[in-house]
């Protein structure tokens, strides 16, 4: 019997069936492949013809120089003494003489309250005169009065931060005379002994003259002759009490002389020495204390970025312009001693071209730096910065 197997391809029954696929390998290439997808073809082909003609890398627009820098370099001691120029040095040289002045009213004040305190005086004088000095020399560089990212309003401020320090001084030092008031009147009751030696006996008159000279003498340099009392004046500017000075632009030359003038008169005064030796160190403190706090108040508030004075009146008058309906925004503010910045959001009568708001703006930017800024011919440095923004009424 026959055997059924598959029949080849010939019409045998052994030969093999034919595959429907080709298993053969085919070399493409003896070099490896690399895959470009996706990647920058290089600076070659950005400059090439291909790239030129379809504009596919394109120039960015160049940007334009930037207006503020970053920070600019703050002067070491060395460099500070290379530019001081002569008269700087003329006035830190009397700057040392004057805080030497006061050390010696210190130190001999060991028998007068009156002596003690006018020294407390003297000292903020000299402080004050050293500021002035650095002040002065910071000034010959750029980064004292040019904006800066890190500085946006230069380093003036840092004046108005001594300032306040300044201010504490006399608040601490007006405490001290308070204190050692009290001590030496607590060691004169009870009529026991002190525990401590306080030799609180009245100095004598030859000694107290050269005491209340030295500080007369002092004062009259500081305020005339190296003319550092126009700085000190900046940190006075705020005090109402600044009204009682006309040939003096600082407050505290004018206390100074007057108590030295009290200390010398005392001898000649009716009753006790000592009594009012006493009461002119009282005096002397509760002048500090109402000094200190109206200046730590007004350096506070430059601080805090805000204004003390009183803008109701110029308010008012911008409001009674015939162009402007209304205020809806006012901010003011004082940055340091000589810059205040103002912001206002007003409202314009409709009607009102581009012309008409550009001599609004001429205005009321001249209104306030001359009622704010006390005006032209006054003396004042305090420059106002006036940014106002407006808008066209509805209705």
């Amino acid at each position: 019997m026959a055997d059924d197997g598959p029949p080849s391809a010939d019409g045998g029954l052994d030969s093999p069936i034919p595959s429907p696929f080709n298993f053969k390998t085919q070399v493409i290439s003896t070099t490896p492949i690399k895959s470009n997808i996706g990647q920058r073809r290089g600076h070659r082909y950005k400059h090439s013809s291909i790239s030129a003609q379809h504009h596919i890398f394109k120039e960015p627009p160049p940007r334009p120089p930037p207006v503020l820098p970053a920070s600019l370099p703050i002067p070491t001691l060395k460099e500070a003494r290379e530019r001081m120029t002569t008269e700087q040095w003329h006035s830190l040289y009397w700057s040392l003489c004057h805080v030497a002045v006061a050390a010696f009213l210190f130190f001999r004040s060991r028998g007068s309250l009156g002596i003690m305190a006018l020294s407390h005086l003297v000292f903020f004088d000299a402080g004050s005169a050293l500021i002035c000095v650095a002040v002065d020399v910071l000034g010959n560089f750029e980064v004292w009065r040019r904006s800066s990212i890190r500085h946006p309003f230069g380093l003036e401020r840092a004046e108005v931060i001594a300032g306040f320090a300044m201010s504490i001084f006399l608040l601490f030092g007006g405490f001290d005379l308070v204190s050692h008031g009290l001590k030496h009147w607590l060691d004169t009751k009870g009529g026991h002994e002190p525990h401590h030696d306080h030799s609180h006996q009245y100095v004598p008159s030859g000694e107290l003259e050269w005491v209340a000279c030295a500080g007369i003498f002092s004062t009259l340099v500081s305020a005339y002759w190296v003319k550092n009392h126009a700085r000190i004046a900046r940190i006075m500017r705020s005090s109402w009490l600044s009204i009682l000075s006309h040939h003096f632009t600082n407050v505290f030359h004018v206390l100074t002389i007057f108590f030295s003038i009290l200390l010398l008169l005392l001898p000649l005064l009716p009753g006790s020495p000592s009594h009012w030796d006493r009461a002119l160190c009282a005096a002397i403190a509760c002048a500090m204390f109402a000094l200190g706090a109206q200046l730590g108040a007004a350096q506070a508030s430059m601080l805090l970025m805000s204004y003390h004075g009183d803008v109701s009146p110029v308010l008012r008058d911008i409001e009674a312009e015939p162009n402007v309906s209304r205020i809806e925004e006012a901010q003011f503010w004082q940055v340091h001693y000589g810059l205040c910045v103002a912001n206002l959001k007003i409202c314009v009568a409709r009607g009102c071209d581009e012309g008409i708001i550009s001599k609004l703006r001429s205005k009321i930017t001249s209104m306030i730096q001359n009622r704010l800024g006390e005006g032209y011919g006054r003396g004042s440095s305090l420059r106002w910065e006036v940014t106002i923004q407006t808008s066209v009424e509805s209705n």
